[in-house]
């Protein structure tokens, strides 16, 4: 398997995303094409010492940087490492790409590069939660602010493939997060959206409100981009929160009680660590892309890595599709009857 990787995206670029590569060849046993600056690539890699088995570089001098807009991708920067490693993906150079680039370009590109998968209406950008007893994941985090009922029921099915294939949930279930968890809440979007949900073959949970997310009860979140950009900045804004306010409480308590609850405490920063997840996977793209966190590190890369192969391996994007095309034959069958 090959995983395409934009070296020079992210604030640590190119090291942090060179040595979650070459970390994935030793553990994953992927092979890796790197997409950025070689003579960067090289340096660092003569620096660490490491071995660039497994590791192939496709040599590119621009790069997309977060203050570049969306469609520099496609206009004044089509040679740069993250446009071309996309095109090396619809190539067939590579069976997956991860990048911890400009969001908002990253999107652009694999909409308009690689191309969504055929009857997918929109991608969604989709972020995994740390909940109570697991993870769950958000659909849509930004890439939709305007959204259509049809479109969140799609991004309800992908969100479901995605949970059972890759994060080996079985029967995923969903919520529609709204304002109250009555079946009439919301605006026509959620109501409309909602008898979308209650029609179909996914085990559809029914309205959850905000607070109940962490609860774990769903494991996919569904909503428009804009609603689901400010559950996602305030759940990470209240994980820093949460951080500092545990290591304060302890503070002074003595080397004995640290070491007492050290394992739990570590298991709980474990739990809010995007580091340990990867990144938001874009669904609804013909190919498995991963979009790191910005300040991803080589932990974080690597992680991203193995959530594209896991990707790979689950199939995801073939059961989007079959499971697209399912759903249309549903509702072919319901208008006839």
């Amino acid at each position: 398997m090959r995983i395409i990787v934009d070296a020079m995206g992210g604030d640590h670029a190119p090291a942090a995303p060179l040595e979650g590569a070459v970390r994935a060849v030793r553990e994953l046993g992927v092979q890796i094409v790197l997409c950025g600056d070689e003579k960067q690539i090289n340096a660092i890699a003569r620096e660490q010492g490491y071995s660039m088995d497994g590791i192939e570089i496709m040599h590119t001098e621009e790069v997309i940087t977060m203050h570049d807009t969306p469609t520099d991708i496609v206009k004044a920067k089509e040679n740069s490492s993250m446009a071309m490693g996309l095109k090396a993906l619809r190539e067939g150079k590579g069976d997956a790409f991860v990048s911890a680039g400009n969001s908002g370009a990253l999107l652009v590109g694999a909409t308009m590069l690689t191309r969504r998968i055929k009857g997918i209406q929109r991608p969604a950008m989709a972020p995994i939660l740390p909940t109570a007893d697991g993870h769950a994941i958000l659909m849509d985090a930004g890439a939709n602010v305007e959204c259509r009922p049809e479109m969140l029921l799609q991004f309800a099915m992908m969100g479901s493939v995605y949970m059972e294939k890759v994060m080996g949930i079985k029967e995923p279930k969903v919520g529609l997060i709204n304002n109250g968890s009555e079946e009439c809440k919301g605006r026509a979007l959620e109501q409309q959206t909602y008898a979308l949900l209650k029609n179909s073959d996914l085990h559809f949970y029914g309205n959850i409100e905000a607070r109940e997310v962490p609860s774990g009860n769903c494991q996919v979140l569904v909503t428009d981009g804009f609603t689901g950009n400010v559950v996602l900045k305030l759940y990470e804004g209240l994980g820093s929160f949460f951080a500092k306010k545990v290591k304060a409480m302890f503070t002074g308590i003595g080397k004995i009680g640290a070491l007492f609850i050290m394992n739990k405490l570590r298991t709980f920063r474990d739990s809010m660590d995007y580091k340990k997840v990867g990144g938001a996977v874009l669904l609804g793209i013909a190919y498995p892309v991963i979009k790191g966190h910005g300040s991803s590190d080589g932990g974080a890369m690597f992680h991203a890595i193995r959530q594209a192969k896991t990707c790979v391996d689950g199939k995801v994007v073939e059961t989007i599709t079959e499971a697209l095309a399912a759903q249309k034959l549903r509702s072919r069958q319901q208008s006839e009857s």
